[in-house]
């Protein structure tokens, strides 16, 4: 089974390798009592890639190893800063199938196979505090690669690496560094020995496509919408891994993330052509629905076990507790079966690869060599527009069923208002980011009151379920009227805050 840690390290350029009399000495650093001599490893590493370096150019490695202490197939996936997520899985000859997964929304399904061999001779070192736990690694690496592709070529150089344990405090890594670099020591640019082995073996940089360049006025509307479209569908990419690995938080980051992408392409759609964007739209709609499912479950389930957890021992009545978990158990395994459904699908992939030709070939309209400042605010106005119809349509109603619906139409459209004033802040600044505020707390308070709809329908659910067998429902009828009453307060609480969204002075800063 797959392992992984957090690794963060720093790359420099080394001299030598035998002679390592350029190192400084790092006792001196704080919190490095001594620098333990741990030998010399023999590293032996097949990088798999596909034919155009979809990994490398998602600045992600697969490769098998052998030698050293973690012998085996290692997967890189890149974090923030100088760290990367490293999952590990045990050696074999063909790719782990469960790496293989985690790597779909970088290759897009396409074959990955051996692309460079890099030879690594590591003399290693420890970094140790005062007590004798270690701190980090210090590596000295003698590099051969080769590249495995037609027209195969060498390259050799020496490179010295810098990593911190998986528990230390970053703040060392700096200390190191300014200690290395008044030395004299320089870091390299590159993220990985795979980078500088394709660029040194000939085999080039990741072969991706790349028109924006040509097809983009640098500074128009379409290169401020691009840039937007380009970081959401990479955050898309990036979360695969963990929502496959069911990691915290990861599935509702996935399913926002698809709902900016679908809200935008809407709300610029005066840049981007919709005969190509509608599609893409459809599909985002897709993924979030069947990733809704797990995220809808997860908040529900938070919210009612809080409740039950609140309410004094004399008012749980009955194996509430225990309903309440059978009932989480099933739901919550049906939701995960869907998830995983949709990430294996054939479905899946076709829409990997329509984000991918959207940001490499965008579908341009005149309008996206325009001035960002007049495309953004008037797209930005006119989202404001449909959600300040659905909130006067929703006042109207009485509390009930009607205004229930239409509050969750408001709330909707409160969202794509919201997403809408993300790509314009680079061009309309602190005007756009203020509205966006104020339209997000009336977002809040209509999440708040859908939640509370949501809640009570499967309250009454559960009541039913537990009145068939013959237990209490008064708990249940409790944890209902005080849904009830939560509901209440968001409806007297909106119009003050839509009070603050609708102030006519907003939408004039911003052109309207």
């Amino acid at each position: 089974m797959a392992q992984s840690k957090r690794e963060t390290e720093r790359k420099y350029a080394a001299p030598a390798a035998d002679d390592t009399s350029w190192l400084p000495d790092l006792t001196d650093v704080d919190g490095v009592a001594s620098v333990v001599d741990r030998g010399t490893d023999d590293l032996d590493a097949v990088y798999y890639d596909t034919v155009d370096l979809r990994l490398a150019g998602a600045s992600a490695t697969l490769r098998r190893r052998t030698g050293g202490a973690d012998a085996g197939w290692h997967l890189k996936l890149p974090l923030t800063g100088d760290s990367r997520e490293e999952v590990h899985a045990p050696l074999s000859d063909v790719v782990p199938g469960e790496l293989r997964d985690l790597m779909v929304s970088r290759t897009r399904g396409a074959d990955v196979g051996p692309v460079v061999r890099i030879r690594t001779t590591r003399r290693r070192r420890e970094l140790v505090d005062a007590e004798g736990t270690v701190l980090g690694e210090l590596s000295v690496d003698a590099v051969d690669a080769e590249s495995l592709l037609a027209g195969a070529t060498r390259a050799s150089w020496t490179e010295l690496e810098v990593e911190l344990a998986e528990d230390a405090d970053p703040a060392l890594l700096r200390a190191v560094d300014k200690r290395l670099r008044k030395n004299g020591v320089e870091r390299l640019p590159g993220p990985s020995k795979l980078a500088r082995a394709l660029e040194e073996t000939g085999v080039g940089a990741p072969r991706l496509p790349d028109v924006r360049a040509e097809e983009v006025v640098p500074g128009s509307a379409g290169d401020l919408l691009l840039g937007y479209v380009e970081k959401q569908v990479r955050t898309l990419v990036d979360l695969d891994p963990a929502v496959r690995r069911n990691l915290p938080d990861s599935v509702h980051q996935m399913r926002v993330t698809c709902r900016r992408l679908r809200s935008v392409l809407r709300s610029y759609r005066s840049v981007l052509d919709r005969e190509a964007t509608d599609p893409v739209r459809r599909e985002l709609r897709w993924l979030a629905g069947e990733l809704g499912a797990e995220r809808d479950h997860e908040v529900l389930r938070e919210r009612l076990s809080t409740q039950v957890e609140a309410l004094p021992r004399e008012l749980v009545l009955g194996p509430v507790a225990a309903r309440l978990q059978a009932w989480h158990v099933t739901k919550s395994s049906e939701a995960r079966t869907r998830t995983q459904d949709a990430l294996a699908s054939g479905r899946y992939l076709a829409l990997l690869d329509a984000l991918a030709e959207l940001v490499a070939r965008p579908p341009l309209r005149p309008k996206a060599a325009r001035k960002p400042e007049d495309v953004a605010a008037k797209a930005v106005l006119k989202e404001y527009d449909r959600f300040a119809g659905r909130v006067t349509a929703a006042l109207e109603p009485s509390p009930g069923a009607d205004r229930d619906t239409a509050l969750h139409q408001a709330r909707k459209a409160a969202k794509k208002a919201r997403y809408a004033t993300e790509p314009a802040l680079a061009a309309l600044g602190k005007p756009v980011k203020r509205l966006g505020k104020r339209v997000q707390a009336v977002q809040k308070v209509l999440g708040e009151h859908q939640d509370s709809v949501v809640a009570r329908h499967e309250l009454r659910r559960l009541a039913v379920a537990a009145g068939t067998v013959g237990e209490a429902g008064f708990t249940w009828g409790l944890l209902y009227g005080q849904e009830q009453a939560a509901a209440g307060e968001q409806q007297r609480e909106l119009p003050r805050v839509w009070a603050r969204a609708s102030e006519p002075g907003l939408r004039k800063a911003i052109g309207g």
